[in-house]
């Protein structure tokens, strides 16, 4: 028998759902499903993707929990087309099947997985758009010479290479220089190979009379 559950939701805080899940433990009762759990969205939107019953819903799919989500009526699940079909396209990824109580829409028939293929199409569509817009920005703001990302950090790296030969900490001396520990130990390791390569000369190199690594 597959475990199925309820997503309910209602728009106000005066409005009930107990004309969902009437039908809807009717219509699992017909197909035979075991219903292991029900989520409900009091007074919320469908416009907004993050519910709490929902993002619960969708977290305890990840996880497995059930096999076919029922709803009463696919505005229940979402308004947006958007994230209508982001959501089916992600129930279907896990195997997990969609029923629709008022338009009859169910993904595990023939013409449900039919329906899955053309979400998917659409979804992955929808993925590519944004990253081509996403490449399509970053490509403008070049041409305008604007900068893409983080800043570079102003370090300086002999005053660091100092304070380490003084046995200065790494740890401290990223709380000096307010950097993080890991870019201190690349900085202390690039110098020490530029110097075994030549490319520094020898009184470059940190001195290795510092603490130990374990009091840093």
């Amino acid at each position: 028998m597959k475990r199925a559950v309820l997503y309910m939701r209602v728009s106000t805080a005066d409005q009930t759902t107990d004309n969902q899940v009437h039908d809807l433990k009717q219509m699992a009762q017909q197909r035979g499903l075991a219903i292991v759990q029900q989520y409900i969205d009091h007074g919320i939107s469908g416009t907004r993707t993050r519910r709490p019953g929902l993002d619960q819903m969708m977290a305890d799919s990840r996880r497995g929990r059930f096999d076919v989500v029922l709803v009463w009526a696919c505005d229940r699940l979402a308004r947006s087309m958007k994230h209508f079909l982001e959501t089916l396209d992600e129930l279907n990824r896990l195997k997990i099947e969609f029923v629709s109580f008022r338009e009859q829409l169910d993904t595990g028939g023939a013409l449900g997985r039919a329906v899955d293929t053309i979400i998917s199409v659409v979804a992955e569509l929808e993925r590519s758009l944004i990253v081509e817009r996403v490449k399509a920005g970053m490509r403008r703001a070049r041409l305008e010479g604007r900068r893409i990302g983080r800043a570079p950090l102003d370090i300086d790296r002999a005053a660091i290479l100092r304070d380490r030969a003084r046995g200065i900490s790494l740890t401290e001396i990223a709380k000096i220089h307010r950097i993080s520990r890991a870019s201190v130990c690349r900085i202390v390791r690039e110098s020490k190979a530029a110097v075994s390569k030549g490319v520094l000369p020898a009184s470059s190199q940190v001195q290795e009379n510092r603490r130990p690594e374990t009091a840093a």
